[in-house]
């Protein structure tokens, strides 16, 4: 493994990694490649590369002055375990941009790495709603 590098330059992304990711993933694998690219054109994006070859993801949609939703966060599986993953949220959380802004996300099975960034869960408050075209298809 060599270096690993954390940047939010959209111009070094590999989207073809980020689209074969997300069609895995059980929150983005109904999205359509136009929906995933709209999402990059629209938010902060953080690639992680080991020897530019990319190996993770996060998005982050923000108003950049009280609040972002972090999303789409993923590590290549053979790199997980290795703390790369704590070392692109511990970017996030810290960075410039987004440190002194209140932060989201929604997860499955990842509360307690996301804890050890101050993420609390909050059940009670949080509210969502299923855009119409999933929903239409129940």
């Amino acid at each position: 493994m060599e270096e690993i590098v954390i940047s939010d330059d959209k111009s070094l992304l590999d989207r073809e990694v980020i689209y074969r990711f997300l069609a895995s993933s059980y929150w983005a694998n109904k999205r359509r490649r136009e929906t995933i690219n709209q999402s990059i054109e629209q938010s902060i994006c953080y690639g992680v590369y080991d020897g530019g070859r990319q190996i993770g993801f996060a998005r982050i949609v923000t108003d950049e002055a009280t609040m972002y939703w972090l999303c789409d966060v993923f590590i290549d599986e053979h790199y997980r375990g290795k703390g790369i993953g704590m070392q692109l949220i511990d970017e996030i959380v810290h960075s410039d941009k987004l440190a002194h802004l209140f932060g989201y996300l929604g997860t499955k099975d990842a509360h307690d790495f996301y804890q050890a960034f101050d993420f609390q869960l909050e059940e009670e408050k949080v509210m969502t709603r299923i855009p119409n075209f999933p929903r239409n298809k129940m």
